[in-house]
């Protein structure tokens, strides 16, 4: 994974209220194991196994150095936590990213909502799009999930958070190779599937398609899907189909006087809030705006309930491909390009379930005072 920078946020000090910016290009300097300048409570690890390494932080060193190829990955994990602070592992899933936590000796998650919107904030906190608690399984599943938006609101799941969780999960318990688990979640039972190549298969069940379990008050008839449907917002007149992977979603792939939209001209910043809290939708709405490239590629971008313009969202890529063939614009496999990059997805005709195929990668490993 190529990092353009690493930013160290201040609220990650104990002692120290001051960023520290790292490009990549000083990183992978020749000279990186010369360096000794002093990080306060830091120490920044290039993994040497991988030719894009990810980097990794711990507050338990004061200097900047690449590691022996002896120190153990789970080093860090296997630390104990102060009643004042708070182990976790950064991941991302094509940019959408999440601070994850190792909660798997408690049913309730280790810090509040107020908290978790602190650890988000990209300015004073960590900064990411959620937090992630792995706790222990839920009706006989091997574990559960809860997630906490950069908000402080809590969504039924997360699809790039799933393969997200799946990674740790894989570091936290050192498994190798191909891995399969049970996860239960507020959308229920969801199968993540580390793979051979490291990304992460996830089956994320049967897109929920009535309008009352979307949920969306907008009309339909005969308990049919809401599909192609128009949407007035702030005077503009959208064609979208809503359906629920769990948590809700409306697609939208044209607006009045269009067939398809130019999804870069959008300013998601204005629109994506409209969607959002519109009165159609009483619990809120996960919006994506696609645009059609063929058959079997589009292209989409989001505006997630909770977190706002984010670079993927897994959950909205299956609805898309949902709604595309609810709409006959795609068949049932397409690829789906992000801003962060794209996913597979298959939505099988002969199981009904919809399959997400994506990587997850670690970033770095932290401690924080709360």
């Amino acid at each position: 994974m190529a990092i353009a920078a690493a930013t160290v946020s201040a609220q990650l000090a104990c002692s120290a209220r001051r960023n520290i910016s790292l490009s990549s290009s000083s990183l992978l300097s020749p000279h990186l194991p010369t360096l000794t300048s002093k990080i306060n409570s830091f120490k920044l690890i290039a993994t040497s196994t991988n030719p894009n390494p990810s980097f990794r932080i711990s507050s338990m060193s004061s200097s900047l150095q690449t590691p022996p190829d002896t120190i153990s990955q789970l080093s860090f994990l296997d630390r104990r936590e102060s009643a004042a602070s708070l182990h976790f592992v950064k991941y991302h899933g094509l940019g959408n990213d999440f601070i994850l936590v190792d909660n798997r000796d408690s049913v309730e998650p280790k810090i509040t909502p107020e908290q978790a919107v602190k650890l988000c904030d990209r300015n004073f906190g960590i900064g990411a799009d959620g937090v992630i608690f792995v706790l222990p399984g839920f009706n006989d599943t091997d574990y559960s999930m809860r997630i906490f938006n950069s908000d402080g609101s809590e969504p039924e799941m997360c699809g790039n958070g799933v393969r997200c969780f799946a990674k740790f999960i894989a570091e936290l318990e050192n498994l190798q190779g191909k891995q399969s688990f049970t996860v239960h979640t507020g959308a229920g039972l969801i199968v993540p599937e580390i793979l051979e190549d490291g990304k992460v298969k996830v089956d994320m069940g049967v897109p929920i398609l009535n309008a009352a379990d979307v949920p969306t008050k907008l009309p339909t008839t005969n308990s049919q899907p809401v599909v192609n449907s128009r949407l007035d917002v702030d005077g503009v007149s959208w064609n979208v189909t809503c359906v629920s992977m769990g948590n809700p979603h409306c697609v939208t792939f044209s607006k009045e006087g269009t067939q398809n939209l130019q999804v870069d001209e959008l300013n998601l910043a204005d629109i994506g809030p409209k969607f959002e809290h519109h009165n159609m939708f009483p619990a809120r709405i996960n919006t994506e705006f696609v645009q059609v490239y063929s058959r079997s590629h589009v292209r989409m971008r989001v505006w997630e309930r909770g977190a706002g313009a984010t670079l993927a969202c897994g959950t909205g890529a299956c609805a898309v491909v949902v709604a595309a063939v609810l709409e006959g614009r795609t068949e049932r496999r397409c690829t789906v390009d992000l801003p962060g990059g794209p996913l597979e997805i298959e939505w099988r005709e002969e199981d009904n379930h919809v399959y997400m195929t994506g990587p997850a990668e670690v970033v770095f490993y932290g401690s924080v005072p709360v």
